[in-house]
């Protein structure tokens, strides 16, 4: 019989990491059914979107409570679905909120689940681990430091490493994606990313714009690059460019092709997030900024457990590069932040070794990993 897997990824950063969980099971069953709810780069194995991904793609507490009737019918409906159907596995990819919910479900219903990527519950909501226990079958973690946790709850787990770790070069190639991009090799570029979601660039877009504008006054040789997923992104960018009148900013504004403007890059301005990883292990100075509701701040500052948000800075247990929040992430801040890491060739140095031992410490190949783990549970 046909193996029927059934999968939910919640945004583009998850629809990365599941079409490179998608690619190691491909080639074990070429002929299983995929299908749930995915992005374009899981499509490329297949798998077949039964609901929009966008519906998902909403971060913080209370943008999702504007958004829960409609993410609430999604997971019913699925859900339902699912038990009805009855797939020899299902997989949550990253979106814990909606993903754990579904797994439940599932697997008070019989059927084996996996979630991939565990939430942060070494960062906050530690508690989280309970729910865990009572969804998940099977966990597939990316850091290292993350097994014991679910060891110690009785949880079966397996580290596979960072699928960003393998796909990111060891020595990016910084000539190369400036000649892609039609980038001068001898200009400074610095690359701005407010966030994949609409939500982020609805409250980062005047801040980082903002810099770039402090930026380009101070040295009109700049180059600056904004990478954006998708055309709605886009468009909610230059709404909030003319919103804010900073049409007379020199940016250069591509889409689908973040990894090349970072590698082009000297600096990067970044909205915390997988972003921030991705940049480190492309090995580049970056600025961390993040702005929410302030109800959302508020509530998420009190239930952390550590001071830093980037991914860079808690693998390393230090600020190895600046963060800025809510009303810290001011354009003049900002700007400054990347004025510095321009101008201090020896931080640049110190920067790119310390990325390339967290690259190392990241690379696995977590594609078999996951498929091996994935086998042995259809399997039993």
């Amino acid at each position: 019989m046909r193996p029927n897997i059934a999968l939910v990824a919640g945004e583009s950063s998850g629809d990365l990491l599941g079409s490179r969980l998608l690619s190691g099971l491909r080639r074990q069953l070429p002929d299983a059914n995929m299908h749930g709810i995915g992005g374009k780069h899981m499509a490329e194995y297949g798998f077949v979107s039964d609901y929009p991904m966008e519906t998902l793609s909403v971060r913080g507490l209370f943008e999702v409570l504007m958004h829960y009737r409609e993410i609430s019918a999604v997971q019913k409906q699925l859900s339902n679905q699912l038990i009805l159907e009855r797939p020899d596995i299902f997989i949550g990819v990253d979106a814990p909120d909606f993903n754990f919910t579904v797994e439940r479900r599932l697997k008070e219903a019989g059927i084996p689940t996996v979630h991939f990527i565990g939430p942060s519950i070494w960062a906050w909501r530690g508690n989280r681990i309970k729910k865990i226990a009572k969804s998940v079958s099977h966990m597939l973690v990316i850091f290292p430091f993350e097994t014991a946790i679910y060891q110690a709850a009785n949880i079966s787990v397996t580290y596979v490493g960072h699928p960003l770790a393998e796909v990111l070069p060891l020595e990016p190639d910084m000539l190369a994606a400036r000649k892609e991009l039609g980038l001068s090799p001898a200009v400074t570029v610095v690359t701005i990313m407010p966030g994949s979601r609409l939500s982020e660039l609805n409250f980062h877009t005047a801040a980082f714009v903002g810099a770039v504008k402090l930026l380009s006054q101070r040295d009109p040789t700049i180059q600056f690059v904004i990478p954006m997923v998708g055309e709605k992104q886009r468009n909610v960018y230059m709404q909030q460019v003319i919103l804010n009148k900073l049409l007379d900013v020199p940016v250069l504004v591509v889409e689908g092709c973040s990894h090349t403007a970072i590698t082009a890059a000297n600096c990067v301005l970044v909205a915390a997030g997988t972003a921030t990883l991705e940049v480190a292990l492309l090995k580049k100075p970056m600025v961390i900024a993040y702005k929410q509701t302030w109800a959302t701040h508020q509530i998420m500052r009190h239930m952390a457990y550590q001071p830093w948000i980037g991914l860079p800075n808690i693998l390393a247990r230090e600020f190895l590069v600046p963060e800025f929040l809510q009303d810290a992430a001011t354009p003049l801040a900002l700007a400054d932040a990347i004025w510095a890491q321009l101008h201090d060739d020896k931080l640049v140095e110190r920067l790119k070794q310390r990325f390339l031992e967290m690259h190392h410490s990241l690379l696995r190949d977590s594609a078999r990993e996951s498929a091996q783990a994935i086998l042995q549970i259809i399997k039993k």
